[in-house]
């Protein structure tokens, strides 16, 4: 019985409705260069701290063709085989991905997403890498059902 309850909150659910959680990246450009490091920044408009004592912010890399995957979860924990030229910092509203060491198979859409408050999906700004080794943004919808990390 509760799976009819879920669907008809995402169906009526309407994005950027009042109170929602808004996400915003920065920079709008960044030149990167293979082998060097990229800095991307993610601030929320409301705290993201839960009141269990956890933050639960996460960065997604999509690649073109795939779908996205995760990289960080709760702020600075890396996943599963995920190189540790990447990292994750922040608390509160203000958070970083960091890629030193930048490699080729790095490029893609990088988003932040949020799920310490209902609904865990925003619309929200991606910072996008291009082969030519620059930061760009543009806005996209990140769409996530997943329940639990």
């Amino acid at each position: 019985m509760k799976w009819p309850v879920r669907l008809l909150v995402l169906f009526f659910w309407i994005p950027a409705s009042r109170g929602d959680v808004v996400m915003t990246q920065t920079p709008v450009s960044l030149p990167v260069s293979l082998g060097g490091q990229a800095s991307i920044s993610c601030r929320s408009s409301q705290s993201l701290v839960h009141s269990n004592g956890n933050t639960y912010l996460h960065w997604y890399l999509q690649k073109p063709g795939q779908s996205p995957q995760l990289l960080i979860y709760r702020v600075s924990n890396r996943f599963s085989g995920v190189p540790d030229r990447f990292s994750g910092s922040g608390s509160g509203t203000d958070f970083t991905l960091k890629i030193s060491r930048v490699e080729p198979e790095d490029l893609g859409d990088y988003y932040c997403l949020q799920s310490t408050h209902f609904p865990p999906t925003v619309m929200q700004t991606l910072t996008k890498t291009s082969l030519l080794g620059a930061l760009q943004l543009s806005n996209k919808l990140l769409i996530c059902l997943r329940e639990s990390y």
